[in-house]
């Protein structure tokens, strides 16, 4: 069924604003960018269709466009994605019924990159064990003024591994270095034959460190399997600010109980959110971190994105290029 309504090519359209603002982001530069908008904290996915008529431009976060919802909006003209991943829009759909398709790199770098290495921190640190030991009174009772029972691991000389080595493979790399570490970087495929590339099984068994920054595919789904968590050494980190699909859930929960690897940090987990008895949440370890998929969403990260979809707007309304993905 296609409905038809008075095309508007004048109207914007945020599904899920919420998602990226808290009220404490400035929306003028979107505002300006077409005369009219209609901002939906969020959209519920049985109600796409109805709410993006009359829109000729649709910004969405994690709403997902598909070949039904596009099919279905006659006055559609261009898709916003307020992120760098692509995977919550049928591209293919978007390209047979001409509907332009742009997305946001790069606004999260400094924030993605940070966070890394807070998680990283953390499990060096044992950071966990240490301000429990404090909470329940380990460190007062302590004969002597330091309390050795968690000591925390340097970085420097250390080995870190980087799968995916786009903008932000690239940031936490340097940030790597700045640590005194040396950096690792897999290949992309068995056609990479690129110069300092490693496949992935060279590369795991070697890394301190192990960090995700590939996008998630239908090819690279539990990318971090049972075989993958086995050729980490004992004493390796794993950390995923990525996607949660690249890594398998239960061997990863399997390797940790088992202090196979030493420890994960995730902020990224394949169901979000999750329910509250989402298995990795209920384990308890103190060897394992979870964040709330929040590496990206620093202040100055989410205003960034804001200004990068207005620009990519006003490029579209004069004809230009710019970021488009089709």
């Amino acid at each position: 069924m296609t409905i038809n309504k008075t095309k508007n090519r004048h109207k914007g359209l945020f599904l899920d604003l919420d998602s990226v603002n808290t009220g404490d982001l400035d929306l003028s530069s979107l505002k300006d960018s077409l005369p009219e908008w209609q901002w939906n904290p969020t959209t519920d996915q049985n109600d796409v269709i109805t709410a993006i008529q009359g829109a000729s431009v649709v910004v969405s976060n994690k709403v997902l466009l598909d070949e039904q919802v596009i099919a279905n909006a006659p006055d559609l003209d261009l898709i916003c994605i307020a992120a760098t991943g692509i995977n919550n829009v049928d591209i293919q759909a978007a390209q047979k019924h001409q509907v332009a398709v742009c997305n946001v790199t790069a606004y999260a770098t400094a924030s993605v990159a940070q966070h890394v290495f807070r998680l990283i921190l953390a499990l060096a640190g044992r950071l966990a064990e240490n301000t429990q030991a404090v909470k329940t009174g380990k460190w007062s009772e302590s004969p002597y003024f330091c309390l050795l029972d968690f000591p925390p691991l340097e970085l420097t000389g250390k080995t870190m591994g980087i799968i995916g080595y786009g903008e932000l493979g690239h940031a936490v790399a340097e940030l790597a270095k700045q640590f005194g570490m040396k950096v690792l970087i897999a290949q992309r495929d068995q056609q990479d034959t690129r110069s300092g590339r490693l496949p992935i099984e060279e590369l795991l068994p070697q890394v301190d460190i192990l960090s995700l920054h590939c996008p998630l595919t239908d090819k690279n789904i539990n990318l971090i399997d049972r075989h993958e968590l086995s050729l980490l050494p004992e004493h390796a980190f794993l950390i995923n600010t990525a996607r949660g699909g690249l890594v398998n859930e239960s061997a990863l929960l399997e390797a940790l109980q088992n202090q196979q690897i030493a420890g994960a940090g995730l902020d990224v987990l394949a169901q979000e959110p999750p329910k509250s008895d989402y298995a990795l949440l209920k384990a308890n370890l103190n060897n394992l971190l979870i964040t709330p998929h929040i590496a990206w969403a620093s202040q100055q990260s989410r205003q960034r994105l804001i200004c990068e979809i207005a620009a990519n707007i006003q490029a579209y309304n004069n004809g230009e290029m710019r970021n488009r993905i089709v």
